[in-house]
């Protein structure tokens, strides 16, 4: 019986956490429509880390099916203090489209692996239009 009542309390605490990574971290903007007349666009997000302990975030860019794109991400991980922000400037190819949809998102990976670890991540949806000279 007891080891059924610390297993349940270990899941509680567990989703504890899960509901308070996944409602607090952010980015901003959450969307956009940029413009661009070089073969390229750029977003300049914010990641914020509201957790009362030192966080790191990592920024990857995902297309409308959350497949990876190749972007130049500057600092493509930010290592936040308790409530810290951090500027991220994040330049994406059209690659021959008028059109790109992407998804920029900010990660995180919080626990330990002797305990037990939780991915978080929040993304922005941005639609570029690159304008023809």
């Amino acid at each position: 019986m007891s080891k059924l009542l610390s297993a349940l309390a270990g899941c509680g605490a567990g989703l504890t956490l899960a509901a308070t990574a996944a409602a607090a971290q952010s980015v901003t903007p959450m969307r956009g429509e940029p413009r661009s007349v070089a073969d390229s666009f750029a977003v300049r997000i914010v990641v914020g880390n509201p957790y009362h302990e030192k966080q790191q975030f990592e920024v990857r860019v995902y297309d409308e099916k959350f497949y990876p794109v190749a972007a130049h991400i500057s600092p493509p991980v930010a290592k936040l203090g308790p409530n810290g922000t951090r500027s991220v400037l994040v330049v994406v190819p059209f690659d021959g489209a008028l059109k790109r949809r992407v998804r920029i998102c900010a990660e995180g990976l919080f626990g330990t692996e002797a305990t037990s670890q939780l991915r978080t991540q929040v993304c922005g949806k941005f639609l570029a239009t690159h304008i023809g000279l």
